[in-house]
C-alpha cells in the first residue's frame, strides 16, 4: 500500500494517463498532475500519478556526498564508505516506512552497518497501526449490513477481535481484493444493486485517490458506494514518537504529497531526519547523510529524494485533501488515539461516509494480548523478541497486523531473519 511505481506516461486522456512500468500498461489518474506528457515518468500510487519523477537527484547526490567539511577530507567517500567506516557515537535511526524497512532487508543493506547504528522499525505501515475495531467494522458491515467490502489485499487477513474480512469470507460475506479505489468506485457503478464500501486506510500519499473516487461517485450520482475511513496523517505521530529515536528516515512518498516544511519546521524541536528514496543508491545515500549529520550535533533535515520529493510537494493533493477530509482523532496500533491524527470526509460529502450511511454502532476491538505489535510500531522491541513471533505467528497464520502486511516488520524479520 505505501509501495510507488515508477512508469512511464504513453498517453494521456481527461484526466487519465495510460503508464507503461516494465512493459506492463494500465491506466491510472493523472488528475494530481499538471502539464503532463507522454514520454514523461511519474511516481504511481493506488492507481494515481502523484508526482513526476526528474533528473535532480546526480547533482544533489555529489553534494550529499561531499563530506569534506564535516570529516575533514579532501576526497569524496561513498555512501558504503562512509557507513561502514562510521565510528561515532551511537544512534538510532528509525525506519517510519515500512517498504524502507524491507528493501534494506532485502538489498542486504543491514549487513554494512557498524555495531553502534541501529535500525528499528516505526509505525508507517497503513496495515499495521490500523487498530482492531476497524476491522470488525468492516467484519459487521459485511456480515450484518451485507455489503461488498471493497479493499486492499493486506488487509483481508488482519485480525479482527473474533474474526478477519478472510473469516468473514469463509461465513459468506462477499469481500472484493481490488487495485485502487477507482476500481471499488468503478465496480459500484456496474453494480447498482449492490451497496459498496471501500476500506480506506493509508497515509497522505493514499487519501486523495480515495477523495478522487469519491468526487467521481458523486459525479456518477452513485448512491451505493461509500468510504469507511481509517486515514491518518503523519505530523501528529512525529510528535508522538519523539524521544523514540535520534534520526527519522522519512517516507518518501509521503512527502512527495506533503513536502519537507514539517521536517524542516521539526529541527527546531530537536527532531532529526532525511527523507529516503527506496533503491539501494538512494536508501546508502540517506543512510550515510544521516551519519554525517548526526556526528555534528545538531538537529538536521536532508531530502536525499529530491527525484520525486519537492520542497512545496503536491499543490493539487493538498487542495484536494483540504476541500474533501477533515482532521479528527484517530486510533493508532500500539500508540492510542493521537488527537487529530485522522481525516474524515466533511459535512457536505457525509452521503459517501460509511460510519453514517450505515449507523455503525460503536465497535471496541480487542488484540490478541500476545502480540506486540504495538511495541514493534514504537521502536521498543524487535519482532524477534516477541513470544509469539515464528511460532504461533507466521505470514500463514498471523497473530497480528505487522506480520500480515507485505510492508509489516514482522514480515520482513520473518522473509529475511534476525542476523542481518
Amino acid at each position: 500500500m505505501c509501495v510507488g511505481l515508477s512508469a512511464k506516461v504513453v498517453k494521456i486522456s481527461n484526466g487519465t494517463a495510460v503508464v507503461d512500468a516494465g512493459g506492463a500498461k494500465r491506466e491510472v489518474s493523472s488528475k494530481l498532475l499538471e502539464n503532463l506528457e507522454p514520454g514523461d515518468y511519474v511516481m504511481v500510487h493506488a492507481g494515481v500519478a502523484i508526482a513526476k519523477i526528474t533528473d535532480e537527484d546526480d547533482d544533489e547526490t555529489d553534494q550529499l556526498m561531499e563530506v569534506t567539511a564535516v570529516m575533514g577530507e579532501e576526497k569524496k567517500r561513498t555512501a558504503r564508505e562512509i557507513i561502514e567506516n562510521y565510528d561515532g557515537a551511537a544512534v538510532r535511526i528509525m525506519e517510519v516506512c515500512g517498504t524502507h524497512t524491507h528493501e534494506i532487508f532485502r538489498l542486504g543493506i543491514r549487513k554494512l552497518l557498524p555495531p553502534q547504528v541501529e535500525l528499528i522499525s516505526g509505525p508507517g505501515c497503513p496495515v499495521c497501526v490500523t487498530p482492531v475495531g476497524f476491522i470488525d467494522e468492516a467484519v459487521w458491515l459485511a456480515l450484518k449490513k451485507n455489503v461488498t467490502v471493497c479493499t486492499f489485499g493486506d488487509l483481508v487477513r488482519v485480525p479482527g477481535t473474533e474474526m478477519s474480512l478472510a473469516g468473514a469470507r469463509e461465513k459468506g460475506a462477499k469481500i472484493r481484493i481490488v487495485y485502487s479505489p477507482a476500481d471499488a468506485e468503478k465496480y459500484a457503478l456496474e453494480h447498482p444493486e449492490e451497496p459498496v464500501v471501500f476500506l480506506s486506510v493509508g497515509f497522505e500519499t493514499t487519501t486523495p485517490a480515495e477523495c478522487l473516487s469519491v468526487k467521481q461517485a458523486k459525479k456518477d450520482e452513485l448512491s451505493n458506494y461509500s468510504l469507511l475511513m481509517a486515514n491518518k496523517t503523519m505530523p501528529q505521530a512525529y510528535e508522538a514518537l519523539k524521544g523514540s529515536a535520534d534520526v527519522f528516515l522519512y517516507p518518501g512518498h509521503v512527502n512527495a504529497i506533503t513536502g519537507t516544511e514539517l521536517c524542516e519546521d521539526l529541527t527546531e524541536e530537536g527532531v532529526s531526519g532525511v527523507v529516503a528514496g527506496f533503491t539501494a543508491k538512494e536508501l546508502l545515500t540517506a543512510l550515510a547523510v544521516a551519519l554525517v549529520k548526526f556526528q555534528e550535533g545538531k538537529p538536521f533535515f536532508v531530502n536525499c529524494y529530491p527525484r520525486v520529493v519537492k520542497p512545496e510537494g503536491s499543490r493539487e493533493a493538498q487542495q484536494l485533501t483540504e476541500e474533501m477530509t477533515e482532521a479528527c482523532d484517530s486510533e493508532w496500533r500500539g500508540l492510542g488515539v493521537i488527537p487529530k491524527s485522522g481525516v474524515c470526509l466533511k459535512k457536505e460529502w457525509s452521503a459517501f461516509d460509511a460510519r453514517k450511511k450505515y449507523n455503525i454502532p460503536s465497535i471496541q476491538g480487542k488484540a490478541n494480548p500476545a502480540c506486540r505489535c504495538g511495541d514493534v510500531l514504537q521502536g521498543k522491541c524487535k519482532p524477534s523478541d516477541c513470544k509469539v513471533f515464528g511460532k504461533v505467528c507466521t505470514p500463514q497464520h498471523p497473530v497480528g497486523a505487522c506480520m500480515v502486511s507485505n510492508e509489516g516488520a514482522c514480515s520482513a524479520y520473518y522473509a529475511y531473519g534476525d542476523n542481518q
